[in-house]
């Protein structure tokens, strides 16, 4: 299998590279990124794109690969609302639509999030948008589209790229495991999950933390 990761300077995206390295099944990876990462290997070539509303030019790199990862984001506290969601609605449909003229069968995941509201009512910016782009994607027509719902992602690796927030978290892991353990995936588990999921086609189309644990156990 050959996929392709946006976000691989994130904290999602850099570890579903490193775990992609160890999976024999994944023979090429490609990094869809603004700037070069850090991590170095023979199955890793890096492309740098700089506009993530247009990938004219990418149609035969799309044509050539089985899946796309989509673990580029923002925090809501980071940016406005506009700029919100232009990065998690606009960026995303705009890769898929694109994905879908140059590759129907191409499988698109989609790193959404605990919370995430198809209803696309909640109060909440990130529930609103997160629910908002996963509808949007389902709709499309792709042969296959995976919605995955991490709630608290436990870093493995040190990322410089953390948000504030995320590292002000970080000591209370500990905590969150011992007593909402279904809500806490470790980095690694998620990106294993990840690759599985692509690898033996899911039945279910949204998946929760909890089973995202229970894949990446399996």
């Amino acid at each position: 299998m050959k996929i392709i990761v946006t976000g691989a300077t994130g904290l999602v995206g850099s570890e579903v590279l490193r775990q992609a390295i160890l999976d024999n099944d994944i023979k090429e990876i490609t990094a869809l990124v603004r700037r070069p990462i850090d991590i170095s290997h023979p199955k890793i070539k890096t492309v740098i794109h700089s506009d993530f509303l247009d990938y004219s030019g990418l149609e035969e790199l799309f044509k050539s690969y089985d899946a796309m990862v989509w673990a580029l984001g923002i925090s809501q506290t980071q940016v406005n609302k506009e700029q919100y969601h232009i990065v998690t609605y606009d960026y995303t449909l705009a890769a898929a639509k694109a994905i879908k003229k140059a590759n129907p069968d191409m499988t698109f995941l989609f790193v959404s999030g605990g919370g995430a509201d198809s209803t696309e009512k909640s109060r909440t910016l990130f529930a609103r948008e997160k629910g908002k782009t996963e509808n949007a994607l389902l709709k499309l027509g792709l042969k296959k589209t995976y919605n995955v719902r991490p709630a608290g992602i436990k870093p493995i690796h040190k990322n410089p790229n953390t948000s504030f927030f995320n590292k002000l978290a970080i000591p209370l892991f500990p905590i969150f495991e011992l007593f909402i353990p279904n809500l806490v995936i470790p980095s690694d588990s998620l990106a294993m999950a990840i690759l599985r999921i692509l690898k033996k086609d899911s039945d279910k189309v949204i998946i929760e933390n909890k089973e995202l644990k229970e894949i990446s156990a399996s």
